[in-house]
């Protein structure tokens, strides 16, 4: 009977569709990344609510592993083995009264589902018609990996699983997890930190990632970056230097036996991996004064390595930074200002340090080619052919975060992702990586922008503009009325937040404080005197005229922001997180200006007054950073385990600095403060006369 009397349900499905469309306005389509082409042909008769459901279905439906094919005579997914398309393009097309995607692989089908849905999200956003469209697609990047960081802090375990739906959204196929501490061991217990998440509950995120067509590889840090093993008593006998927690000695029968278990369990957390990365960056070892070069010894520490991989049918991953290091080459590889030539007369006198040993180099490891300023360089380009002209492989590796403090500047990065993406498409290279360091431990959201960034560049090459691409983030992320550059907001608070780093200290630099005897009296900006009313004004003069502007923009980016939440759609916590950013930053400006004031004050009675707003700042901050904490906290474990083992700090990671989250990210806030409460400078002394 359901069949019987299909036509006609059918037939009124259609006419309803179609008068409800026929007055609404036509949408402007943002798919991020671009497709291959998007042509708009005419008008849709279909119900998009219809559409939305039979669509949610299907994805369902390929998450559990399920044929997909037809649903309900509107949707239909079909399977073409002869489609002239990358193996996860696709062919999307919106008739006047069906829906078909078309791709020779059940990834294809995963993607233009996926489109499907950002279509739909534009039209119901737009309250607009839905267009009969044709969509081509296909990957210019097999590989579009993204590097998640969990050294330093782990976000709460429900998040992990919304971040597999967003990286899905935005296409990416593939993880680096560099799990350091944070999973829970069972044969080298010692290694995890407390709070480390267990192998089950690990696999449980990879499972869920790979349902969404995302593989996830470990990276289990050596031989180098070894801190969060050696640090431990038990382990301090595979140091190189028995000294230095850094690294392990790769003369050691006991460094494999204590990596391989280490490899083991993550493997078994991640069972679904391509890739064994095994670090290898910013390492010099000496075997404990063995006689052998420095490049020797990575690279027997590297082949032994790269036979546990080899074995395991997984391809490891190399940083290749200490080869070129070691052979003097490496400096050419980011000198913007040298020439050609001066490039090739580097490689010419050192390339012989490399090739010397270019057999012992494992021909089947990835070398990761990292270069997170200038990947542009000519120098960086004959790096890259070193390799693949020693029959080795190579995969670029740009950032999406660094070392950037509070969150990611230099526009998200994007020059950067966009020029190592377009020379990876142009050499042919497999894919791109994206590093996401945790050193200095942005909130995760704020990432987001940088990642679909990288998402366009390695699925569509160049094919808008970095405005453009802006634009899409956030029609994607918020919906399509933030597109408007009204709301490009995020670039406005890019030099308020470098400012901030170390507006509130004399000299000193955020991320080094903690070796100082007294940090307070040796780092923290001084205090204006009373008895030399002015001075303090104008010897900052320069700085205080940063701390107006920015407060002015700030000001305007919060207002910005305001208008964004009420006008969001969806994804409003993002914008919460960059509010909770911005109110931090502003506090440093109104504090300087405030001091400016005490410091400029006309009389004794304006000086009391100042004087008791800066001792009402401790209470204000105290009040803004719960609120910030209550934010960040909704996704992140705030504070490490109490019982937590901090290391010796070799790259003076901030986030590796403190127990609390407060402490570290804010360590400088507290000592300003303190010094405001505890100093004497804001006493009355002198007299105002001699102003």
């Amino acid at each position: 009977m359901r069949y019987t009397y299909f036509p006609l349900v059918l037939l009124f499905l259609l006419i309803l569709g179609s008068c409800g469309q026929r007055n609404l306005p036509e949408p402007v389509l943002t798919v991020l990344p671009s497709p291959v082409s998007l042509e708009i042909t005419g008008k849709s008769a279909l119900s998009t609510a219809k559409l939305q459901e039979l669509m949610s279905e299907a994805k369902q439906k390929y998450i559990a592993g399920e044929d997909l094919g037809e649903f309900e005579h509107v949707l239909y997914v079909e399977l073409d083995p002869e489609l002239e398309l990358k193996p996860e393009g696709y062919v999307l097309t919106i008739a006047r009264n069906e829906v078909r995607i078309k791709s020779a692989t059940r990834q294809g089908h995963w993607y233009g589902l996926i489109t499907l849905g950002q279509l739909l999200e534009d039209v119901a956003d737009q309250g607009a018609y839905l267009p009969t469209v044709k969509i081509k697609d296909e990957p210019a990047l097999r590989q579009r990996v993204v590097h998640l960081d969990v050294k330093h802090h782990l976000e709460q375990k429900e998040y992990y699983f919304e971040m597999m739906d967003r990286l899905a959204y935005q296409k990416i196929n593939a993880i680096i997890l560099e799990i350091e501490d944070k999973l829970n061991y069972e044969s080298q217990p010692e290694v995890a930190s407390s709070d480390a998440f267990s192998i089950e509950e690990w696999k449980e995120i990879s499972d869920y990632a790979m349902a969404r067509n995302i593989r996830i590889s470990p990276l289990v840090q050596g031989l180098g970056h070894a801190s969060f093993i050696l640090k431990h008593e038990q382990y301090v006998a595979l140091r190189d230097d028995p000294a230095s927690d850094w690294a392990f000695n790769p003369l050691d029968d006991g460094t494999y036996e204590v990596q391989f278990d280490l490899y083991n369990d993550a493997l078994k957390a991640f069972p679904y991996a391509e890739y064994l990365h095994v670090g290898g960056d910013e390492v010099h070892t000496t075997g404990r004064g063995s006689g052998k070069t420095a490049l020797e010894l990575q690279l027997t520490w590297l082949n032994k390595v790269s036979s546990y991989a080899e074995d395991r049918n997984l391809t490891p991953i190399f940083w290749d930074d200490m080869p070129l290091k070691n052979a003097g080459v490496y400096q050419s590889i980011f000198n913007k200002d040298l020439t050609n030539a001066e490039v090739d007369s580097i490689w010419a006198a050192n390339e012989p340090n490399l090739s010397k040993y270019v057999d012992m180099f494992p021909k089947n490891c990835v070398y990761m080619r990292w270069n997170y300023s200038a990947p542009e360089t000519y120098g960086n380009k004959l790096a890259m052919k070193w390799f693949t002209d020693n029959g080795l492989k190579v995969m670029g590796a740009t950032a999406g975060q660094t070392r950037w403090n509070l969150m990611p500047l230099n526009q998200s990065n994007t020059d950067n992702i966009r020029d190592f993406a377009l020379i990876s498409i142009a050499n042919g290279a497999e894919g791109l990586l994206l590093t996401l360091w945790d050193d200095d431990s942005p909130h995760f959201e704020l990432y987001w922008r940088g990642i679909g960034i990288f998402a366009e560049y390695t699925w569509a090459g160049e094919r808008r503009t970095e405005t453009e691409i802006h634009d899409a983030y956030r029609a994607r992320t918020f919906g399509a009325a933030l597109a408007d550059s009204t709301y490009a907001f995020i670039n406005e608070l890019e030099d308020p937040v470098a400012f901030w780093k170390n507006a509130l200290l004399a000299s000193k630099d955020r991320n080094r404080l903690r070796s100082l005897a007294n940090p307070m009296e040796d780092a923290v900006i001084d205090l204006p005197r009373a008895s030399k009313p002015g001075q303090w004004t104008q010897q900052y003069a320069e700085r205080l005229e940063k701390a107006q502007l920015y407060q002015q923009r700030v000001d305007s980016v919060l207002q910005v922001i305001a208008a964004a939440k009420d006008a969001a759609k969806r994804n409003v916590y993002t914008l919460e997180v960059y509010e909770q950013v911005a109110k931090a930053v502003q506090f440093s400006n109104h504090a300087l200006l405030l001091l400016s004031k005490w410091d400029l004050a006309e009389t004794a009675e304006d000086r009391e007054n100042f004087k008791a707003k800066l001792l009402q700042l401790e209470q204000k901050w105290q009040d803004q950073l719960a609120e910030l904490e209550q934010v960040y906290g909704q996704t992140r474990q705030l504070d490490k385990p109490e019982d937590y083992l901090l290391d010796q700090d070799h790259h003076v990671h901030l986030s590796n600095q403190a127990i609390k989250f407060s402490d570290w990210q804010f360590y400088v806030e507290e000592l300003f403060l303190k010094k405001i409460k505890e100093g004497n400078s804001l006493q009355m002394e002198g007299s105002l006369e001699s102003k």
